[in-house]
């Protein structure tokens, strides 16, 4: 009998082009798709090293399940804590499924948990909040082993001005300067309830909880903040970029390696 799943999956995003399924590119969603699709065809048997080799190259499109994250992280960009769903008609229990998955997915993806859910669950419109985490390290000498996971700044950057900041772009606000799709047709209103700029041994960690975020918001809003702390922006600015509506008056997209989804609310 097919049953509504939930799945948590940590992943390091460096070589996939997002999340979201795409024709001849790796992403999270086809690989983890694939695996599935795999435990369906073969019930959960250990498959022999010839079957091994062609889950690596070969999907199997018409049994594919379709798994449905609680959002589509950008190409580069990371996930501690992301949530997917998906429907599965199998006899294997959730530990099986979670281990069949971790034995065929590659190093960079992990499922952390699957649990049974209510037939009305679904990741991506039951999710009621996000926590995204961007990384950057402004210190003297640039750590050698998570060098994948934050954003080097060569300059210093002034984290009080950068706070002063961020209080102007909480709240519930038109985020359409911050918005890296151009075409966008629905409503960019938003609830940032939460920026929170800390300091640690050389690096800056930018927290941001919200209701949601529109495609790039996270890294425009952070590139916008670092150009506060290099001077370049007074934070009173962010008054008048929020009211400009406009691409153009924000600051650079940051980089997508220092970002990371930690978590997702229902």
């Amino acid at each position: 009998m097919e049953k509504n799943y939930k799945i948590k999956i940590a992943y390091d995003g460096t070589r996939y082009y997002g999340w979201e399924h795409q024709p001849d590119r790796e992403t999270i969603q086809g690989k983890i798709e694939n695996v599935l699709g795999w435990m369906l065809i073969t019930e959960g048997r250990l498959p022999d090293a010839d079957l091994r080799d062609r889950m690596k190259r070969q999907p199997i499109p018409d049994v594919i399940p379709d798994v449905i994250g609680a959002g589509r992280t950008d190409a580069g960009v990371h996930a501690r804590g992301m949530v997917a769903s998906v429907r599965l008609d199998t006899p294997l229990s959730c530990d099986q499924i979670r281990n069949y998955c971790n034995r065929y997915l590659p190093d960079d993806i992990a499922v952390r948990e699957v649990t049974e859910a209510s037939d009305r669950f679904h990741a991506r419109y039951k999710a009621v909040g996000k926590t995204y985490r961007y990384t950057v390290f402004d210190g003297d000498v640039r750590p050698v082993f998570n060098r994948k996971y934050y954003t080097f700044w060569e300059e210093p950057l002034d984290v009080e001005k950068m706070q002063q900041a961020a209080a102007l772009l909480e709240g519930k606000h038109d985020f359409k300067s911050f918005c890296g799709n151009s075409r966008m047709k629905k409503s960019t209103v938003r609830l940032v309830d939460s920026i929170e700029i800390r300091r640690s041994k050389g690096y800056i960690y930018f927290t941001f909880h919200g209701t949601g975020f529109l495609q790039n918001m996270v890294r425009i809003l952070v590139g916008t903040l670092i150009q506060v702390g290099l001077g370049r922006m007074q934070p009173e600015d962010m008054t008048d970029i929020l009211e400009a509506r406009d691409r153009k008056t924000a600051g650079p997209t940051a980089p997508a390696k220092g970002l990371c989804l930690m978590h997702v609310d229902y």
